[in-house]
């Protein structure tokens, strides 16, 4: 039952999949590295997704292909094969009718997994292929909801849990010898390992835990929303910080002062690094831990939600050797991603690029990343200082907060280097008078900038969670107010959405929609950004000290997109919905 490479290239051939070129270079790289499969050679070097080479391998075989990767199996036929035996073996039950019994997996030829199961279960095994994802998505549903797990931890357990006396921190500390055993206890160490789990699970960005007066509350960051996850006994709340303290290495008995931390949590399916921030509270310590996942690699510009004359702007300025490039927005809204993805594309041998972060979000291969420490005097402008005299072609600064990194930033880009950056800003057009507040001359400004970025996040919508609709009279003049409607039906032609006789009022826009595999009806989010390029005529406006709204209304007769006509196309597209956009960009 195995599919010959032979007959591999002859059905992808036949297929389409790849042309007799792409066949060649894919035979050379495995010349090269005879360990690697043609069909691992033509993954990695992107001529083929994996899905489809599993579909054609599926078809070659004559075995159905089943797609797993958002299907909700139920919890009796998924448990018919244990966990361990679905985790080794890469195989899982998901339908079973009368005496049939149907289990997707990578490897069909794996007839002694088939025979034991149908042994076990006592029913008729009917084998379908089907990709990783779909495994690892069944897989992530052998685990327990968090209510349950805390249920079995909780229910029992509570007496047994070391309580320390809570209440005002600054009448209250307990002695550190107390705090050690509470991070010990085994109620404790499992309560806060549940928390971390099910939020690696669920994908949250960072997890909230807020001390109460009676009772300790637990947060989730899922698509930039909070959400509760679950709220515990409040006498625990010491034992928890104490815990996540020892994990992060941080001191035990300072209560009355922030602290910052980082700790990793690595198992075979991801390796993830959490940034933990400690702050004083009046019922306690409020912990925020943010999870950055470090494997989460091949993020491209289009990925991000870049297209069309963003992307093109994008593209020409970070190839250019010099000069400076800002994003900019509030915290959370992905700045540091875009800029990382931006360095993913330019780093490349022939170019040495080094970065000055606080804190350093994700670790990336042949680039010289220094964590700046301002208790010992590494603050961004030294650590940029510094960094020029060891001959970097690309400088990247974590953020430009203060008046000597904004002098030092542009100074780096006068003399030959390509600076990237961010601020908080709320739009491309307001960065310009924020670095002249920073006190940089217009003309430095003029000569060094150039493109500006803007953005923001908005959460994804789910095709099958989603419902058409078009606006009514009175939302029409909410957006036409807010837009240039010339500009955007212009786009909304040019990407055939509509036609040339159409309008807004004829364009379908999507809602979410909820359904039992997703209420809400998003995953996942989306970049909406402004782009704006420094023309010549942006140059004279900076040097002569002209506001945010003189740049911005120049800019946007030159063709920029602002945050809200970006969103506005994508959610025609049907990738998110207006009530998103106007979100985050109104509100």
């Amino acid at each position: 039952m195995r599919v010959e490479a032979e007959q591999l290239k002859a059905f992808l051939l036949d297929s389409g999949l790849v042309n007799k070129k792409q066949l060649e270079q894919a035979e050379k790289a495995i010349k090269a590295s005879p360990t690697q499969s043609l069909e691992e050679a033509l993954i990695s070097a992107g001529t083929v997704k994996p899905e489809e080479i599993t579909k054609l391998k599926a078809y070659i075989l004559g075995i159905p292909f089943v797609d797993l990767e958002e299907e909700k199996i139920p919890p009796e036929v998924l448990h018919i094969i244990p966990e361990p035996i679905a985790k080794k073996q890469n195989i899982v039950a998901f339908k079973k009718t009368d005496r049939n019994l149907e289990v997707a997996m990578l490897d069909p030829d794996d007839l002694q997994t088939i025979e034991f199961i149908k042994k076990k279960a006592n029913l008729r095994i009917l084998p379908r292929l089907t990709s990783e994802a779909s495994i690892k998505n069944a897989i992530r549903q052998y685990q327990k909801s968090l209510q349950a797990e805390f249920g079995e931890i909780i229910g029992d357990k509570t007496k047994e849990l070391t309580t320390i006396s809570a209440g005002p921190i600054e009448n209250n500390e307990p002695a550190k010898e107390e705090l050690e055993k509470a991070a010990q206890d085994l109620p404790i160490i499992k309560i806060v390992d549940t928390l971390i789990k099910h939020a690696i699970l669920q994908k949250a960005s960072d997890i909230h835990i807020e001390p109460m007066e009676k009772e300790l509350i637990v947060r989730y960051r899922l698509d930039g929303l909070l959400h509760e996850a679950m709220t515990l006994p409040k006498q625990i709340a010491t034992g928890v910080v104490a815990r996540i303290k020892v994990l992060a290495n941080l001191k035990l008995d300072e209560h009355r002062l922030p602290q910052d931390g980082r700790f990793k949590v690595e198992d075979e399916n991801y390796k993830i690094s959490f940034r933990v921030s400690i702050l004083p509270v009046y019922d306690g310590e409020k912990v925020v831990m943010r999870l950055l996942p470090e494997n989460s690699q091949g993020f491209t510009l289009e990925g991000l939600g870049f297209w069309g004359r963003n992307l093109e702007i994008l593209h020409r300025h970070i190839k250019k050797p010099t000069g400076l490039i800002l994003v900019t927005g509030p915290t959370g809204c992905g700045k540091t991603t875009t800029l990382y993805t931006v360095m993913d594309i330019i780093n490349t041998p022939e170019v040495n690029i080094s970065t000055v972060e606080d804190p350093i979000e994700y670790r990336m291969p042949r680039i010289n990343q220094t964590q700046i420490n301002p208790k010992i005097g590494l603050t961004f402008a030294n650590g940029l200082r510094s960094l020029l005299r060891q001959d970097p072609d690309i400088v990247m600064v974590g953020e430009i907060r203060d008046d000597e990194t904004a002098s030092l930033a542009i100074n780096a880009s006068l003399t030959g280097h390509l600076v990237l950056s961010t601020l908080h800003t709320n739009s491309a057009a307001g960065s310009l008078p924020r670095l002249l507040d920073m006190g940089v001359e217009p003309f430095l400004i003029a000569s060094t900038v150039n493109c500006i970025e803007a953005q923001r996040l908005v959460r994804r919508l789910v095709p099958e969670s989603r419902e058409k609709y078009r606006l009514e009279a009175a939302e029409l003049k909410t957006i036409t107010d807010e837009i240039d409607t010339k500009k955007v039906l212009e786009l909304l032609r040019e990407e055939k959405i509509i036609s040339s006789e159409q309008g807004l009022e004829d364009v379908d826009f999507y809602r979410p929609k909820a359904t039992p595999e997703n209420p809400e009806g998003f995953k996942d989010r989306l970049g909406i950004h402004e782009v704006m390029e420094i023309s010549e005529a942006i140059k004279e406006l900076i040097i002569n000290r002209a506001n945010d709204d003189a740049i911005n209304k120049q800019a946007r007769a030159e063709g920029m997109l602002t945050m809200m006509e970006d969103g506005l196309i994508k959610a025609a597209r049907g990738l998110t919905s207006i009530e998103e956009v106007m979100r985050v960009t109104q509100e």
